[in-house]
């Protein structure tokens, strides 16, 4: 009896803990300075034993950073030295291949300290908007190239911080205030953490996390071995080719079930791109095992033991496991491609589980503003940097449609147009959903969005592209249609490319439209109710209704009547 009730009480501890972890992300998002962290959410929480196992995570946040994350903590303690953890340390980096892949993401890690004993970490990290160097886009040949390098180091070592080191920081970044302020937020969204795990062991009388972290991963582990065992012993192979920077690349993995646990290997997959969309193994990494395990356990916390046994093998320096000092600013083109390319295989081995391939990467664009050069500016001109998190349309599932404008499988949120142009001078013009850019099927494929970007009077701007899907859209399941294409171009009809830095000149807007998801079954059996709907709703056009859904004549003719009557579809 006293066994179950210690089990129950741990249950209980361990809820408290994920608890934990969301009010310190939530601390984070309000005190950031970033628009990418506090209206996007950009960013991971977590906490940690003393070995560095993750033990619970917010579900605040990204798979890449938290699953990355999840392998960081260990690799401060190697760097840093257990003789050398001090309480009132503070850690940092943004080390692509020890932290979450590129540059610009700083995670910071906080040693957790019970009376006078060590008792666990927490870890944090957040996008930020520069690091210097060519800035956030694919143009550098290598990491050297792509902004200032923080190694794993002390912040602050017993309550003092470095001060060189944030001089250092300030003199190499664009927006230094607001990168003082980011890591400040992390420091003390870290602390936030610490004081309420101290609340938590204070109430349940505990001195150490090792009984909980033994319940936490032994059970976790268990849980999602007996997921996998329950699977088709089999292994199958899945492709997805993407745009690429200049030549397309290929994802190829193989999937295999091995009864305690699955392995993804990525060997096939295309070599290094001489250009920024290299992908670090542990950002390829992050995103593999977030796909299977959402696929076959998406209930069970996230944590080291429901994460380990999902197994990340790849070729160095191939596409996914780029080395240094390969250039990695925008690993997450290539990392937020993983989860279709497991889906692809993995349909084959479990069917009619996992969702039609979806836009996959975020749809980002940088602006880089500054008084127009063409004729005298303004007084009141000025010079910013501004990032805006932006999506497609996800992939049509089995049972339902994809989602209009939503990111799958990062998770971020698209930021308010607000938000966006009250942090410099920039104007989106525009901003809906893209009508027919979801791929037909039995369920539709999720709806991209059309956005216009310029700047405001006496201002011109460089934009930095992040887009994929212009030349390989989203691919169907099952007999659904492909979704549609990317597309960005000047409003004077000049084509632009889907990533890099392009100049804009003064007066001038960016026309762009972001791909659709693709749809999953056979168009004929759609519910024609649901084709009305969608019709009704301004998702589909009449003549998509009637050439790709089997609409007739008559139905659409109702549906346009009723609209205008104002009725209910």
């Amino acid at each position: 009896m006293a066994q179950q009730s210690s089990a129950v009480a741990y249950q209980v501890m361990w809820n408290r803990l994920i608890s934990v972890v969301e009010e310190q992300a939530q601390a984070l998002v309000r005190t950031a300075f970033s628009t990418s962290v506090r209206e996007a959410g950009d960013l991971s929480a977590g906490v940690y034993d003393t070995h560095g196992n993750m033990l619970a995570q917010a579900v605040t946040g990204t798979p890449g950073h938290v699953n990355a994350m999840a392998d960081a903590v260990a690799h401060f303690i190697r760097r840093i030295g257990r003789q050398n953890i001090m309480e009132g340390d503070v850690y940092i980096t943004n080390d692509p291949w020890e932290g979450t892949g590129h540059l610009h993401d700083i995670t910071m890690v906080t040693p957790s300290f019970h009376k006078g004993v060590l008792v666990g970490f927490f870890a944090c990290t957040a996008h930020i908007v520069d690091i210097g160097g060519r800035g956030f886009g694919a143009d550098a040949h290598s990491v050297y190239e792509e902004g200032l390098y923080i190694p794993i180091m002390k912040f602050a070592a017993q309550g003092d911080v470095d001060e060189t080191l944030v001089r250092i920081i300030r003199g190499n970044v664009r927006e230094p205030d607001q990168l003082i302020g980011d890591i400040y937020a992390l420091a003390t969204c870290n602390e936030i953490g610490h004081r309420r795990l101290i609340d938590m062991m204070s109430e349940f009388d505990l001195d150490d996390l090792d009984g909980i972290a033994e319940f936490i991963l032994e059970n976790s582990r268990r849980a999602t071995i007996e997921r996998i065992a329950a699977l088709p012993q089999e292994s199958a192979t899945g492709e997805l080719t993407v745009d690429g920077f200049d030549t397309p690349i290929t994802l190829k993995v193989k999937v295999s079930v091995k009864g305690d646990r699955i392995v993804s290997d990525f060997t096939g997959s295309s070599g290094l791109d001489k250009k920024g969309i290299n992908c670090p193994l542990v950002y390829a990494k992050a995103y593999a095992c977030y796909a299977l395990k959402v696929a076959i356990a998406p209930e069970i916390p996230n944590n080291a033991a429901s994460l380990a046994p999902f197994e990340i093998e790849a070729p160095e320096n191939t596409i996914v496991n780029a080395l240094h000092p390969a250039p990695v600013a925008l690993r997450h083109i290539v990392g937020h491609f993983v989860p279709d390319a497991v889906f692809n295989a993995f349909d084959k081995i479990v069917p009619g589980l996992v969702p039609a391939e979806g836009a996959g990467c975020l749809c980002n664009f940088q602006v880089s503003l500054r008084p127009r050069t063409d004729a005298p500016a303004p007084n009141d001109a000025v010079r910013s940097e501004v990032l805006t998190f932006n999506s497609g349309g996800s992939g049509a599932r089995p049972e339902h449609d994809g989602l209009n404008a939503t990111a799958f499988p990062s998770g971020v949120m698209t930021m308010p147009v607000e938000a966006t142009e009250h942090a410099g001078p920039v104007i989106i013009w525009r901003k809906e959903l893209r009508p027919d850019s979801g791929g037909a099927g039995q369920r539709r494929g999720g709806l991209g969005q059309f956005m216009e970007v310029g700047a405001r009077e006496g201002h011109e701007f460089d934009i930095q592209a992040m887009f994929d899907r212009v030349d390989h859209p989203a691919q169907g399941r099952r007999g659904g249609g492909v979704g549609a294409p990317t597309t960005i171009a000047q409003d004077d009809g000049t084509q632009m490319n889907g990533k890099g830095k392009q100049f804009v000149p003064h007066g001038r807007k960016v026309m762009m439209a972001f791909p659709g998801g693709a749809g999953y079954g056979d168009a004929a059996d759609r519910d024609p109710d649901m084709v009305k709907r969608d019709l009704a709703r301004g998702y589909i056009s009449a003549q998509v209704a009637a050439e790709d859904y089997g609409l007739s004549a008559t139905d659409i003719e109702a549906v346009e009547a009723a609209i205008a009557s104002g009725e209910d579809v």
